[in-house]
């Protein structure tokens, strides 16, 4: 199978979508942006043995693959449009490809977001995905918009992608239950896009939590020049599998648990602040979008990221570094 018959046969699709001129197949795609729009663009790449482990079910890998870059059009307060896909293989082997495909399209379809170009090579297993959304003029959720006083809240889960990272490494040890659970998190994660689309309007900043909370939320600050407290206790909470019903948490310790959610990755979840005025309007934001978001602390004038237990007593930040890749 060549170069050209594996776009056609597994990336080539017969209709376009609104907005999408020409997509597959020519030079370039062209994309028709609606007047009184802006584009919001990102990309992400996912490296085999960096990213992923070897032998990742591909289905997975194809949702994983587009669903980081649709959490940031949710960051962004973005409905998706389109993407291209950029795909390094070893080999064309057919049965990867169609259950990779199927994976990717599965989600592409769910946020009415086609793929619209890309290119295949062969070569070590690597995927980059570019993604197109838009949004009204001046209405993007930054990282530049939080103020003092603003509550800090975060969707969904922190911490089940890093339990399960820490699992298949070999670190400790799940019952398999709860590691499908956490495995299913770090493998096939949940763009928000839908929140982030709701709270246009009531967030004043955005983020999404891909290398881990207090990192991610570190960006935050440096954009807005503020500070912030936020109460660990309340993140650890957040870990749903470790609140299995089984009490299967009992075996890490405390310290443990706050790097899972604190420094973990891989949530993509929607870190956001907002005025204090507007929590009513957090509420059912969230609620119209079937999403849980909790208030896990609040923005400051005072610089620096501040860490404190169930207790209010202080806890020292630095012992919950995000992930780098060249750090």
């Amino acid at each position: 199978m060549g170069e050209f018959d594996l776009i056609r046969r597994f990336f080539t699709r017969p209709a376009a979508a609104p907005g999408v001129a020409l997509g597959v197949g020519d030079d370039c795609a062209l994309l028709q942006p609606t007047p009184g729009m802006q584009w919001a663009i990102s990309s992400d790449m996912l490296v085999e043995g960096r990213h992923f482990f070897a032998g990742t079910d591909p289905q997975r890998l194809g949702h994983k693959a587009l669903a980081v870059n649709l959490s940031d059009l949710a960051a962004c307060g973005a409905r998706p449009r389109g993407f291209t896909l950029a795909l390094a293989l070893p080999e064309a082997n057919e049965a990867w490809l169609q259950t990779f495909a199927q994976g990717l399209l599965q989600l592409a379809d769910a946020h009415d977001c086609p793929l619209v170009g890309g290119d295949t090579t062969r070569g070590p297993l690597n995927l980059c995905v570019t993604v197109f959304g838009e949004l009204p003029t001046g209405q993007a959720l930054l990282r530049s918009g939080a103020r003092a006083g603003d509550d800090l809240y975060v969707s969904g889960h922190l911490g089940d992608a890093r339990l399960a990272l820490e699992a298949l490494l070999g670190r400790i040890q799940l019952p398999q239950p709860l590691l499908q659970a956490a495995q299913w998190r770090l493998e096939q994660p949940t763009p928000r896009v839908a929140l982030g689309l709701a709270l246009r309007g009531i967030a004043s900043s955005a983020i999404d939590v891909s290398d881990g909370l207090l990192g991610d939320l570190g960006h935050v600050l440096r954009a807005s020049g503020t500070g912030a407290t936020v109460d660990a206790s309340i993140a650890i909470t957040l870990i749903a599998a470790c609140a299995d019903s089984e009490g299967a948490n009992c075996q890490f310790d405390l310290d443990f648990l706050r790097q899972c959610a604190l420094a973990g990755g891989d949530d993509y979840e929607l870190l956001f602040t907002a005025p204090a005025a507007l929590r009513s309007a957090v509420a059912q934001a969230a609620q119209a979008c079937c999403t849980a978001v909790t208030r896990i602390g609040r923005i400051e004038a005072e610089p620096g990221l501040r860490l404190v237990d169930a207790q209010g007593q202080a806890l020292d930040a630095r012992r919950y570094a995000s992930f780098d890749h060249f750090g």
